[in-house]
């Protein structure tokens, strides 16, 4: 394995800059697609179609980026994605029906890169889940601007098409961090496995974070439906995105300050079990603040456990091919989670989409935790 690429401060800020706005629609669905559901330009059924492809997109963008785009040329090609995923923000507001699907579709595949480039930094870094949780911190708080603004003024008074009109001129500032981007990155060196199949342990590690997210992106999607079918009075609600990011960005800087001193297992499963205790507070909130800090608390966990979810990767193929993958598992799973939950979910009825959730929590930190476990036993450390 390769030693780990030295990147200047400018050059990191640059990256992570652009990687994050790679990385901001999936904390802005519950608004952008609420809007839309308002303005009935969507069903119940379609908003959860409309998350999938768009989130499904990015992943197929940041898993394949790595055989596709030469790292050469990242500079280029944060400027080509860049140029692509505000045109289709731009263009969002204007398109119906299928239109819209393709126009989200496309805004996927540059977003998709973008988190891809982010990526690319991170698993070259000494410090990968240092990074790791750093990048979920600055997104975060990202988010949670534009998710106050567009919760409080943007989508109130503009509706739907503020919101994407915002996004997209937020993707333009991004042009501002491109000339202290790093023109190339350097070739990972996967040794003695290059040219080979990942193996079945980074296979398996993948899969539990794939529906990780799937369990994490189903509930987040439904959350205000469900919210409202519980009794929750409409300014309450619109409370809950802004207070969860909030919580996300606690969490995040958690983790990167706690990263590398505490066990990444242990970690992932007490997440696993607290998040379990938070659905069955969802499903039945004695009150309406109950629900509020239960969602807050789901912010939270939801980003302090994914940076934990790197070094088990790393462990489980110790190449970082696997690793370099995390992002298209995460987005394959974010996409994947809400598609499947469409079909379990009704207009009178989103409480399925947190026993959905509570399956792929359970099976995917016992895919995590396992190949961890099967690790230790198979080179006779302790678990």
């Amino acid at each position: 394995m390769s030693a780990p690429a030295v990147f200047t401060a400018r050059q990191t800020a640059a990256v992570m800059v652009v990687g994050v706005i790679g990385v901001l629609i999936p904390g802005l669905q519950p608004q952008l697609l609420g809007a839309l559901l308002a303005e009935a330009r969507l069903s119940t059924s379609a908003l959860g179609l409309l998350a999938t492809v768009e989130l499904l997109a990015m992943g197929i963008a940041a898993g394949t980026a790595g055989w596709l785009l030469p790292v050469g040329r990242v500079r280029a090609i944060a400027a080509s994605a860049l140029v692509a995923t505000a045109a289709f923000d731009f263009a969002t507001p204007l398109t119906s029906g299928a239109a819209l699907f393709a126009a989200r579709i496309a805004a996927g595949f540059g977003e998709g890169v973008l988190i891809w480039l982010a990526i690319g930094l991170i698993v070259r870094a000494a410090r990968p889940e240092r990074w790791s949780g750093i990048y979920l911190a600055l997104q975060t708080l990202a988010q949670l601007a534009l998710a106050t603004a567009m919760g409080l003024t943007i989508v109130p008074l503009f509706g739907s098409a503020g919101g994407f009109t915002l996004l997209a001129l937020v993707t333009v500032l991004g042009f501002a961090a491109l000339p202290w981007f790093p023109r190339a990155y350097t070739a990972l060196d996967h040794g003695h496995m290059a040219g080979t199949a990942l193996p079945p342990r980074g296979i398996v590690a993948l899969v539990g974070v794939t529906l990780y997210l799937a369990f994490i992106v189903s509930v987040w999607v439904y959350v205000e439906p469900l919210a409202l079918q519980r009794g929750i009075d409409t300014a309450t609600v619109h409370l809950i995105a802004p207070l969860s990011l909030a919580m996300q960005v606690a969490g995040a800087a958690a983790a990167a300050a706690l990263a590398g001193r505490l066990p990444a297992r242990s970690v992932v499963a007490a997440v696993a079990i607290a998040n379990l205790a938070l659905l069955a507070v969802m499903a039945a909130p004695p009150s309406a603040p109950a629900f509020v800090v239960a969602t807050a608390i789901f912010g939270f966990l939801w980003l302090f456990a994914m940076p934990f979810q790197v070094p088990i990767l790393i462990a489980a193929d110790p190449s970082r091919r696997a690793a370099t993958l995390i992002g298209g598992a995460q987005l394959v799973g974010s996409s994947l989670g809400p598609f499947v939950a469409a079909f379990l979910v009704s207009e009178n009825d989103v409480g399925p989409v947190l026993w959905f959730g509570a399956a792929c929590a359970v099976t995917g930190v016992l895919a995590l935790v396992g190949i961890g476990a099967a690790r230790d036993k198979t080179l006779g450390k302790p678990t």
